[in-house]
C-alpha cells in the first residue's frame, strides 16, 4: 500500500499532467485556427504525451493498491500572439513540470519510497527532453525572425511529427 502523503502528491501531478494537456489541446487548436496545420500538429503530440503521462501515473498508483482522485482541471489561456509567444509558454510550463516532478522525487526520497522515486526516474528524464526540444524551436523562431518562408518550413517541419507512446 502507498503512503498518504505520496498518494495525494501523485494526485496533483495526475491533474498537473491533465492540465498540461489540455493546455496543449487549445494551443494545438489555436494554431489550427490560424492556419498553422504543423504547430497545432506538434501541439496535438504533446496533448497525447502528456495524457499518456497522466495515465502512467494512475496506472502506478493503481498498482500500488493507492487511489486515483480526478480533480477539476483549471481553465487553460485560448490565444497566443504569436509561434514565439507560445512556445515561450511551453518552455515556461515545461520548466513548472520539471520543478513538480522534482519535488516529487524529493518527497518519495524523503518518504523512502524508492518504487516511486525509481517510477519518477523516466518523468526526470522525459523532462530534460521535453525543455530541449521546445529550446530548440524557440532557436529555429528567433533565426527565423518575420520571414515568411522561414515560418513556413517551420510549420511543414512540426508537422511532420508523430505520437510514440513514451515507456514510462
Amino acid at each position: 500500500m502507498i503512503n498518504k502523503k505520496i498518494e495525494d502528491a501523485l494526485n496533483e501531478q495526475i491533474n498537473a499532467e491533465m492540465w498540461s494537456a489540455y493546455l496543449y489541446l487549445s494551443m494545438s487548436l489555436h494554431f489550427e485556427h490560424e492556419g498553422r496545420p504543423g504547430m497545432a500538429n506538434w501541439y496535438r503530440v504533446q496533448f497525447q504525451e502528456e495524457q499518456a503521462h497522466a495515465l502512467a501515473l494512475m496506472d502506478y498508483l493503481n498498482a500500488r493498491d493507492g487511489k486515483v482522485v480526478l480533480a477539476p482541471i483549471a481553465a487553460v489561456p485560448e490565444t497566443w500572439e504569436s509561434p514565439k509567444d507560445a512556445f515561450l509558454a511551453t518552455l515556461e510550463h515545461e520548466q513548472k513540470v520539471t520543478a513538480l516532478i522534482n519535488n516529487l522525487y524529493a518527497l518519495a526520497e524523503e518518504e523512502k519510497d524508492f518504487a516511486t522515486r525509481q517510477k519518477l526516474n523516466t518523468f526526470v528524464a522525459e523532462q530534460v527532453e521535453e525543455e530541449d526540444n521546445v529550446r530548440q524551436i524557440l532557436d529555429d523562431l528567433n533565426l527565423i525572425g518575420n520571414d515568411g518562408t522561414g515560418l513556413y518550413q517551420l510549420d511543414r517541419e512540426l508537422g511532420a511529427r508523430t505520437f510514440v507512446a513514451p515507456t514510462l
